[in-house]
């Protein structure tokens, strides 16, 4: 089947036609909608100009695109969701039924993360952070802010945990349920997690308020909860922490899988964007390791 339109209006309306089918059904139903927007190509719903210009380019292009261009796709998803959330409404679901907004990393080129530094493709909090809006109203209060950290693969088990099930013992999930702590009352509790991205030979690692990060030669620890800029690198004074989370990182790295020279991976050059400085081509050599801490 070929369809012709604006990629987010196109998901959205395949969105809004599978809540109003399922919901015909008294039977639970799982929908996953993923839109593509904000994300290259860098079109706004108007743009078929640019769209005609990249028909025989790359996609993934670096010479388009602006802040007006990013706001309005932004613009035409947040309209998108609302149809989803309305046809909810409509089958007279919503009340009960669970909405998850997130994203899978943090912001593309045009995008603010501030009060981090980072973005995708990067093992900043500016690329590990993303938004996590949970609605449920029939079982979680309104308007509040939870301070558990977490993690996308925490959905699994908690999504299970909503419908009355939970993970095969046989196959533990890497998440936690998170829901005692969405539903309140259940206080945040200490969250060690592990990241690796093969570009840039970056690794990271939280263990509470501590962060190690490695990006290349260089390594790092914050504490994220009273830094989240990332600047002030604790290393040598806190060398303790840092060996230790390194230590942590590299027991964990032994139950993955091997990173090999063949599987792919992508970061910003400076060619691409202009402030960063000296980034190179992605090297596909393998890690040579965490750098100690001098005492």
């Amino acid at each position: 089947m070929v369809q012709t339109g604006y990629m987010t209006d196109l998901i959205g309306d395949r969105a809004v036609a599978a809540v109003t089918d399922y919901a015909r059904s008294p039977a639970p139903f799982f929908l996953s909608v993923h839109f593509n927007a904000p994300h290259w190509p860098w079109e706004a719903v108007d743009d078929q100009a640019e769209s005609e210009r990249l028909r025989t380019r790359s996609l993934q292009h670096y010479d388009g695109g602006s802040q007006k261009t990013y706001r309005s796709m932004i613009e035409r998803m947040d309209m998108q969701v609302g149809r989803v959330l309305h046809a909810l409404d409509q089958a007279g679901v919503a009340d009960n039924t669970i909405i998850v907004f997130t994203s899978d990393n943090g912001g593309e080129r045009f995008s603010n993360t501030w009060p981090f530094t980072g973005r995708k493709t990067e093992l900043l909090e500016g690329g590990l952070r993303v938004p996590m809006i949970v609605r449920w109203p029939a079982r979680l209060p309104q308007g509040t802010v939870s301070e558990q950290v977490g993690i996308s693969m925490d959905w699994l088990p908690t999504l299970l945990a909503a419908a009355g099930g939970a993970p095969d013992p046989a196959y533990p999930a890497d998440g936690m349920n998170l829901l005692p702590h969405l539903a309140g009352g259940t206080p945040p509790v200490p969250r060690r997690l592990f990241w690796r991205y093969k570009a840039n030979h970056q690794r990271a690692a939280r263990n509470g308020s501590w962060k190690i990060l490695k990006i290349a030669d260089n390594s790092f620890l914050f504490n994220v909860v009273e830094d989240p800029m990332e600047r002030a690198n604790l290393r040598e004074r806190h060398a303790d922490i840092y060996d230790r989370l390194v230590t942590e990182w590299d027991d964990w790295n032994q139950g993955m899988l091997p990173e090999v020279r063949e599987s792919f991976t992508e970061g910003f050059t400076a060619a691409r964007l202009a402030d960063h400085i000296g980034a190179k081509q992605v090297s596909m050599e393998p890690d040579p390791g965490w750098p100690k801490a001098s005492r």
